[in-house]
């Protein structure tokens, strides 16, 4: 069982910012923006603080080609699109889940979540193929 987690100036900006964005920034993108109104917050404190929130459950971390983590502030479940292209992540909205989500019959222990990525190209990358 997990303590509380302590509050921060620097945790409560990095939240705040990622409750105004539906991009999924990365660490850098948090970082450069909160450096605009925190020009002592270090790339460091960042990540910690993005690290500890997400093993809390306040936000989730999206990993998406082993490189580079992006954030999303809404933890409901949902899938995500990663464009292999550009690197964007964005929500995918599903009206029901598809049919391959669930647990096997066989299977003894307990799922606490999935999370489901859908890979390829997104419209902008498409339309500059054309």
């Amino acid at each position: 069982m997990q303590t509380a987690m302590k509050r921060s100036k620097q945790r409560d900006a990095i939240l705040a910012y990622l409750k105004t964005r539906t991009d999924h920034p990365t660490a850098d993108m948090v970082y450069t923006e909160l450096r605009k109104t925190m020009p002592n917050i270090s790339l460091g404190t960042v990540y910690r603080n993005l690290s500890q929130l997400a093993e809390y459950g306040i936000i989730l971390r999206i990993s998406c080609d082993g490189k580079v983590d992006h954030f999303d502030a809404t933890v409901t479940p949902h899938p995500h699109f990663f464009c292999t292209k550009c690197g964007c992540v964005l929500d995918f909205s599903l009206s029901e889940l598809p049919s391959f989500v669930y647990t096997p019959e066989s299977f003894n222990g307990r799922v606490d979540g999935c999370h489901i990525i859908y890979y390829g190209h997104c419209e902008a990358c498409c339309q500059s193929m054309t």
